[in-house]
């Protein structure tokens, strides 16, 4: 869950700074845009008013009524070395420069060899770009924040509706078939709603486990049906062939019924198992001489420690068919020696041969599958009933294999419920 929320998290930012990102980038380039029209219109209107001034004192020298003085002058020391390069070749033109620590426009021109300039005052447009340039400024920044939060609360909406959504595929995963992300697919009006590709997955994932529990439901129903319609002519069976004269035939045929016989009640009680009636009868157990009777039950060569002992407050004939399963699991497809060892509420089952296949140290037991052909043949049914019955007593059962070889199946006994039955 903490992964998953990171990832959400992460998502939730990675899409705000984008479109944050994305939201200065526009602002810059609106700015730049508006910064060079307003900058190009204001000292258009200045250059303008700087190229009158200046026609009319080469108007008023060209008619000797005027030698300079007030704003204009013949070859005055503050003239930018440009103008007065422009007014060498016989051209006037104008820029910014300073005249007397000030900012002013500049504009020159020939008159008898001379640069004739005049000059107005630059400061006050120069402030009224800056102020421009600082209201961009201000507008960018109120513009990325709303956008910044705008595009958090979308994405936070985006993330949190993708984390319900991998919530609810991890249910699924785990085996809750009846998890659904139920968002609703279409608006409150009567328009169509638009195209949301969240709403699509979350969608298409409901489908899904609708469509597999659907499957497995009728599985179940199947095999509960197929147990039951053999059980009836499995007991006649058995029953005729109690008469069938001694011999060798007669044995072979009373072990291939019980092994199928074995086979339906099996099946009849991962049944049970799935449709979720079964109860546990809970009562006060010694976990250590619990587990010795149940391992002597089974007349299987195997050695039992009582590191500590425990008071558990458990179902004693189910917890005797799961190490009984577990016993005959190992017995079958493990080699000697097999060891089961209690430490407190804590049993562990362990044999040395092949060990665990992966996918059934991964996925748990399933039913009609062994997994490793060396753990031998058989119908996968006697872990998967010990899950069973270790999930309605809420024993967290463990599949793994020992360093040296060898599986181990761990049954960790709930500690609490003594004190909340006591």
């Amino acid at each position: 869950m903490t992964r998953m929320t990171g990832m959400a998290s992460s998502l939730r930012w990675k899409i705000a700074m984008t479109t944050t990102a994305v939201c200065c980038a526009v602002a810059a380039a609106l700015g730049i845009l508006v910064h060079n029209v307003v900058a190009h219109q204001l000292v258009g209107e200045v250059r303008k008013d700087v190229d009158r001034e200046l026609d009319y004192a080469l108007s008023q020298y060209e008619y000797g009524t005027s030698h300079g003085g007030g704003s204009s002058a013949l070859n005055p020391p503050r003239l930018p070395e440009p103008l007065r390069q422009l007014v060498s070749r016989g051209l006037t033109g104008s820029m910014v420069g300073t005249q007397d620590g000030k900012p002013v426009m500049w504009a020159a021109g020939p008159a008898d060899g001379k640069a004739l300039a005049v000059w107005i005052p630059y400061g006050s447009t120069r402030d009224r770009l800056r102020k421009i340039d600082t209201a961009i400024l201000v507008s960018a920044v109120l513009a990325a924040g709303v956008v910044a939060l705008a595009g958090l609360f979308l994405a936070d909406r985006i993330s949190r509706r993708l984390s319900t959504t991998a919530a609810v595929a991890r249910r699924i995963s785990a085996g809750d078939l009846d998890a659904r992300v139920g968002f609703p697919s279409d608006g409150p009006g009567p328009g169509p709603r638009s195209r949301d590709e969240v709403r699509d997955v979350a969608h298409a994932l409901d489908s899904m486990a609708a469509s597999l529990q659907g499957r497995l439901e009728a599985e179940k129903r199947f095999t509960a049906d197929v147990a039951h319609e053999l059980r009836t002519p499995l007991t006649g069976s058995l029953a005729a062939a109690a008469l069938l004269p001694e011999g060798r035939p007669k044995e072979m045929i009373n072990d291939r019924l019980k092994a199928l016989h074995l086979l339906t009640e099996d099946l009849l009680e991962i049944s049970r198992l799935d449709s979720g009636v079964e109860r546990a009868d809970l009562a006060r157990v010694e976990l250590g001489r619990a587990v010795e009777r149940a391992v002597a039950s089974t007349r299987l060569s195997v050695s039992v420690r009582v590191d500590r002992d425990a008071v558990v407050l458990t179902d004693r004939r189910r917890l005797d068919r799961i190490l009984a399963n577990l016993l005959v699991n190992a017995d079958k497809h493990g080699q000697p020696p097999i060891e089961v060892n209690v430490t407190g509420p804590l049993v562990t089952v362990r044999d040395h041969g092949p060990g665990y296949p992966a996918e059934l140290i991964e996925q748990g037991p399933q039913r009609f599958r062994t997994g490793d052909p060396g753990r031998g043949r058989g119908h996968g049914l006697g872990l998967t009933i010990a899950a069973g019955q270790a999930a309605v007593l809420e024993i967290a059962l463990g599949f793994s294999n020992a360093p040296d070889g060898g599986a181990v199946t761990t049954l960790q006994l709930p500690v609490g419920r003594l004190l909340e039955g006591s």
